[in-house]
């Protein structure tokens, strides 16, 4: 990691700290893009190319779009919601930070990938189980834990009748206690998933290439095309 990689991270949790002490758990991500101010190298996971670990699954299961309508969520500056496109997907891609928006049109301005802005907890109506393709990288695991189920309940409501999910993230055992951000997550983190009636149906494991390799999970959910709703707690 160079120095440079290891400042951005380090000021990215001073204020994400910032405005956790003022209760705002969301407030940080707009006020990181904004004070980058167009250099993506302050920006820990802005690297302008598509998850590592995202291309190498989607290579292996020979990802195709076929123009099915797909939904990137917490898309940051576009990247993987390109690579999607890429791959002949129909792309709507959202961030909470309208400035992460505006960065991401600028870069992919010669796409039609529909670019919102737009909160998790509130999307659009027309959003819900309207999608065929679903994907969410390392959008989870910089959200507070007290906030997980929720996020993962408000992702899943995302995927339609037949629809899949793809979720990249940082792992951790069960047993294991995340300490800081990002917070990484388990398999029984991600059971939540499936208590939001979708089906797992691919779980793979791949070691980062950090100097002390990070593991994350690339995990693939599909809604079955009937299922009866669980209240869930």
């Amino acid at each position: 990691m160079s120095f440079e990689t290891h400042d951005a991270r380090e000021r990215t949790k001073q204020i994400q700290n910032e405005f956790a002490e003022k209760g705002d758990a969301l407030g940080w991500f707009e006020a990181l893009y904004k004070e980058a101010a167009g250099d993506n190298e302050k920006i820990p996971w802005a690297d302008l190319q598509p998850n590592k670990f995202l291309r190498q699954w989607a290579e292996r299961a020979n990802l195709r779009g076929d123009n099915r309508k797909a939904l990137v969520v917490g898309c940051g500056l576009g990247d993987d919601a390109r690579f999607l496109y890429d791959l002949g997907f129909n792309v709507t891609a959202f961030d909470i930070s309208a400035t992460a928006i505006k960065w991401a049109r600028r870069l992919h301005a010669d796409t039609d990938i529909k670019f919102v802005v737009a909160d998790l907890f509130a999307p659009l109506k027309d959003w819900y189980q309207a999608f065929d393709f679903v994907l969410e990288v390392y959008t989870i695991q910089p959200l507070p834990l007290d906030m997980r189920k929720d996020v993962i309940d408000a992702i899943a409501n995302f995927v339609g009748l037949k629809g899949k999910l793809a979720v990249v993230t940082r792992g951790r055992e069960d047993d294991e206690q995340p300490l800081e951000l990002p917070w990484a997550l388990s398999r029984k983190d991600l059971s939540r998933f499936e208590e939001n009636g979708l089906k797992q149906i691919n779980f793979e494991e791949m070691d980062g290439d950090e100097e002390t390799p990070i593991k994350r999970f690339v995990v693939e959910y599909e809604r079955p095309s009937s299922f009866q709703w669980v209240e869930i707690q």
